[in-house]
């Protein structure tokens, strides 16, 4: 590994406690983090992420392996070395840790000082352009008690960075944030590091700030696992927001059960996280993962049909090499998953022409294919089809309702509506169309 990097971890091992009372925390960690990459280290509560930052942070010496941290080896290092190396960076946790007595700029202003480069007018105005990058200008002379949660820990950003230092260490920045807040507060960070070129190692267990990562690390029992079990690791939640305090009833009941109030909550929610996993996932190609996902695609898909009054509902991929409609997920569970070409049929035609399709007889429309009735023994009458276009404006699946239950056919009203539904179901859709294009493996024979 070269020493180029600003971290370089090879063969780390750590415990704490001696003799009978000794517990190994970490176990063999070898990575290399380059200058200016962004880092996210996950791993369930006691798997050794802070104290994996902490040995990185020169906060206490390494015990065993190497861990060069900007040029110097800190194994066994003496404090004058890791002091040195900490004066190189700069630290956000999860508590901000102002002083309460002093304003936001003078938090700021004595970070500044400590590092003792500036004359006294260099740091005011050091400090006051630091604030007002972070969005702060305005509550410069304001006391934390009189902040908001997320100006807080703005602020801290602003002190942690003011120095320009070449590393910014950041453990649970988030964790007692809003998801407003923290989203601007990573955002922010993420600005400013890349402005300025600074490499970001960034502990959390928040999966909605994922995206912002140029690479995951994953920790598990003090061991470092592969990228795809870290993208599995961080995704189980998607699952888990179904039932609170991880109730044991079936989430197939939990769904069923759910208004339309609380069903647009959860969609909402998991279409937020599916948003910010996208880029995330386009790297994993994993059948757990996916299965995950075309799980909770088909519950929301029967919850859908019946919250449009509709007999059946199916959502279809785009598949590119065979230019063809993969129908993925569809209430009849017991049938092959067919493939339509695109053009042909009604969903192969909304696919084709990117508009949205309502037919009130089936059987009267020439486009219509039969074939799946004879299969199911169903009896189409009205169709309600609309196709869904990825982040680019690329058509890359379709959604369908069959059958309003009244006898009725869909009119604009339930086309409005069943809009709504899909353009939030197309971005965990869109995840789920990756994995498809993108290995081969994971193709199912049609």
């Amino acid at each position: 590994m070269a020493d180029l990097s600003p971290i370089v971890v090879e063969n780390l091992n750590h415990s704490y406690g001696r003799g009978a009372l000794k517990k190994q925390i970490l176990f063999d960690i070898s990575t290399e983090i380059p200058a200016g990459e962004i880092v996210i280290l996950t791993g369930p509560s006691g798997s050794g992420k802070t104290t994996l930052l902490t040995l990185v942070g020169a906060l206490r010496s390494a015990q065993s392996g190497s861990v060069r941290v900007l040029g110097q080896e800190l194994c066994n290092a003496k404090p004058r070395t890791l002091e040195h190396v900490r004066q190189q960076i700069g630290f956000i946790f999860q508590q901000h840790n102002l002083l309460a007595a002093l304003t936001a700029q003078q938090n700021v202003e004595l970070g500044l000082r400590v590092n003792g480069t500036l004359t006294r007018d260099g740091v005011r105005r050091r400090a006051r352009e630091m604030l007002e990058a972070v969005g702060l200008g305005e509550h410069t002379n304001k006391r934390p008690e009189h902040l908001s949660g997320g100006q807080r820990q703005r602020v801290a950003i602003a002190r942690a960075l003011a120095n320009e230092p070449s590393m910014l260490l950041a453990d649970e920045p988030t964790a007692s944030l809003d998801s407003e807040s923290g989203r601007e507060v990573v955002d922010r960070m993420q600005a400013l590091a890349r402005k300025q070129g600074t490499t970001i190692l960034l502990v959390t267990h928040d999966n909605r700030i994922l995206d912002i990562a140029d690479r995951l690390v994953h920790l598990e029992d003090g061991h470092m696992q592969t990228f795809t079990n870290a993208v599995i690791s961080n995704t189980q939640h998607m699952m888990q927001i179904l039932a609170e305090n991880r109730q044991k009833e079936p989430m197939k009941s939990i769904i069923a059960n759910m208004d339309e109030e609380a069903f647009r909550g959860v969609i909402n929610e998991l279409t937020a996280d599916s948003r910010n996993f996208l880029e995330v996932t386009r790297k994993a190609e994993d059948d757990a993962f996916q299965s995950m996902l075309e799980r909770a695609l088909r519950l929301f898909t029967g919850r859908l049909a019946g919250l449009m009054n509709a007999e059946r509902a199916s959502l279809m991929l785009v598949d590119d090499e065979q230019q063809a409609l993969i129908m993925r997920i569809s209430q009849d569970e017991e049938i092959e998953l067919v493939s339509i070409p695109i053009g042909s049929g009604i969903a192969g035609a909304a696919a084709r022409t990117g508009e949205t399709i309502r037919i009130d007889d089936a059987y009267a429309d020439p486009r219509f294919n039969p074939d799946i009735d004879k299969k199911t023994g169903f009896r189409t009458r009205s169709i309600l089809c609309l196709p869904i276009r990825d982040q680019t404006g690329e058509i890359f699946a379709v959604t369908q309702l069959l059958n309003r239950k009244d006898g009725e056919p869909f009119d604009e009203n339930d086309e409005k509506r069943f809009a709504e539904f899909a353009k939030s179901l197309g971005v965990i859709l869109e995840a789920l169309h990756r994995m498809h294009n993108e290995n081969p493996t994971s193709r199912r024979k049609t």
